[in-house]
């Protein structure tokens, strides 16, 4: 007898209902999904958040009373909190930043098309990153105003972990710049699950959820400068 797999249980936060009810469509579309919870502020997010589990949070970022970011922050505090998937247009690249900080695992456009709203839950459901290393390029190039900005304040700057070794110094330092597992591979003539290894123990000792919190650290421990990240974006 096979046993049944749990569906990925998604909590919707936007203020516009008729957005919600679309990405409902969508979700609940598939046998494998299931909307366990709606809320129109980050608020009422947290109160509904706090009475039912969700796997995975898809968090709009500008609402009334409390902001998706403010709201991300909160939740993402407690360890044992669900994934959250960022809804940008990125109008507000500011925001995106924020985000990051706050510990989004990702970000999907609202115009996205549904097979990317469907493939962004089981990505982040699975412990990975939204996006692929070429979208955090393509993120990159929306965000390095903004990680210039923060260069000038010195408390956004951290140590490296003192166990990371050189290699995976290399490592971090490589995927920071946008580059894919095989393209890591290739360039250290390593092999896929060695460095899936690699990824995996730099993103346990930087204390990163997924890729995109790694770029931040990179950043923030001087490995790499925005204005690199920048051209590597193009």
């Amino acid at each position: 007898m096979t046993e049944s797999v749990a569906p990925i249980r998604v909590a919707l936060v936007d203020d516009q209902q008729l957005v919600r009810a679309g990405l409902r469509m969508v979700l609940e579309s598939q046998p494998d999904i299931v909307v366990v919870a709606e809320a129109s502020d980050g608020a009422a997010a947290l109160t509904e958040l706090g009475r039912v589990r969700a796997d995975v949070v898809l968090m709009d970022v500008q609402m009334p009373r409390v902001d998706g970011i403010s709201a991300s922050r909160t939740l993402l505090a407690d360890p044992e909190a669900p994934k959250v998937v960022v809804l940008t247009t990125f109008d507000n690249d500011d925001y995106v930043v924020q985000a990051i900080a706050a510990g989004a695992s990702g970000f999907l456009l609202k115009d996205a098309p549904p097979e990317d709203l469907l493939d962004a839950v089981r990505t982040v459901h699975r412990g990975d990153a939204v996006m692929a290393p070429r979208a955090t390029r393509r993120l990159l190039r929306h965000v390095s105003p903004m990680l210039e900005q923060t260069a000038a304040t010195k408390d956004t700057y951290v140590d490296l972990p003192e166990d990371l070794t050189p290699r995976e110094v290399e490592v971090l330092t490589a995927m920071a710049h946008g580059l894919s597992n095989g393209e890591i591979a290739e360039r250290f003539v390593l092999s896929a699950a060695t460095v899936k290894t690699h990824v995996g123990r730099v993103l346990a000792k930087t204390g990163s959820r997924d890729r995109v919190q790694a770029v931040l650290f990179a950043f923030r421990a001087g490995l790499v400068r925005p204005d690199e990240l920048l051209r590597t974006a193009q």
